[in-house]
This record gives C-alpha cells, sequence and structure tokens, in this order.
C-alpha cells in the first residue's frame, strides 16, 4: 500500500485536505533515462498538491491544522486506477482505427487514422466520466493511516499554569 506523508491545511465536515510535496523516486530506477515519468518528475519535483483524505479509523476531532499525517491509497486502487487511464483510450482506439478502417468510404489509411482519433477522444471521455461517477466512491479515496503523538495533546489539561 503506497503511502505519503503530508501536512493537513483544511478539515471538512467529512474529509480532510493534506498538502503533499511531490517526490521523485527515478534517481533508484534504472530506466531513467528512457522514461517519461522521469522527464515528468523533473519538471515537477517538489510541487505541492491538495489531497482530499477520508478519515478511515481516526476521528476528525483529533486532527489539527499543520499536523503531519500520513495517507495511503489502497494497491488494488492504483492498480485499477491504471488500467483505466491507460488501457481504456488505448483499446478505444484501436477500436476506433478498425471501425474507421472498415466503414468509412475515404482511403483506408486515413478513414483508420480518423477513427483511431475519435476512438481515443472517446476513451478520454470515458475516463473522465468513470472519474466523475466515482468522485465520492469512500472505497477510492485516500485514507488517513496515522496521526502525530498525541501525547501532548491529550495530556495538555493537566498542565497548571
Amino acid at each position: 500500500m503506497p503511502t505519503e506523508t503530508g501536512r493537513i491545511v483544511a478539515i471538512d465536515a467529512d474529509s480532510l485536505w493534506v498538502e503533499t510535496i511531490r517526490k521523485s523516486t527515478c534517481g533508484s530506477c534504472s530506466a531513467q533515462k528512457g522514461c517519461g515519468h522521469g522527464l515528468l518528475n523533473r519538471i515537477r519535483d517538489g510541487q505541492r498538491g491538495l489531497v482530499r483524505v477520508l478519515p478511515g479509523a481516526y476521528s476528525l476531532a483529533d486532527c489539527r491544522i499543520d499536523d503531519e499525517v500520513s495517507i495511503s491509497l489502497p494497491d488494488e486502487v492504483v492498480l485499477r486506477g491504471s488500467l483505466i487511464v491507460y488501457m481504456l483510450p488505448l483499446v478505444t482506439m484501436l477500436a476506433g482505427a478498425v471501425a474507421g478502417s472498415r466503414w468509412l468510404s475515404w482511403s483506408q489509411d486515413l478513414a483508420a487514422v480518423a477513427g483511431a482519433m475519435a476512438g481515443f477522444a472517446v476513451g478520454l471521455a470515458l475516463v473522465r466520466w468513470h472519474a466523475w461517477r466515482h468522485r465520492d466512491d469512500a472505497g477510492l479515496q485516500p485514507v488517513l493511516t496515522s496521526l502525530p503523538a498525541g501525547e501532548a495533546r491529550s495530556l495538555s489539561f493537566l498542565t497548571v499554569p
């Protein structure tokens, strides 16, 4: 289960907003020179991002703004999301190319290119629709996995002025 560390910047009625810093792991990868992901990470490395996080087993009352927390996302969510984001546009693009070359009366190559472009656009629209449809699905959201040690908070009422 991939985990990330971040800082709480806002608390909603049912969730938290956590600011994370984008970190690149490309330095330890053997394919770093030939990978597009590495290039994008070098461009965006160190930028901050906001993530909506569900409290999970913790109570929102235990959370404070500026707390350093850990969040995680289940592995199967990452795998399913990757399949949808990468494979769905590819499959619809290939289906569009086949359909275009068969049913359009232009030259076969031009019809395949037009069909592929249309299929890719349909695939991207389906990915966007899927993201919108599942935006509030609790099983697909990041979850809070740890809070800072709460000793000072829980014992603060015992301090004498």
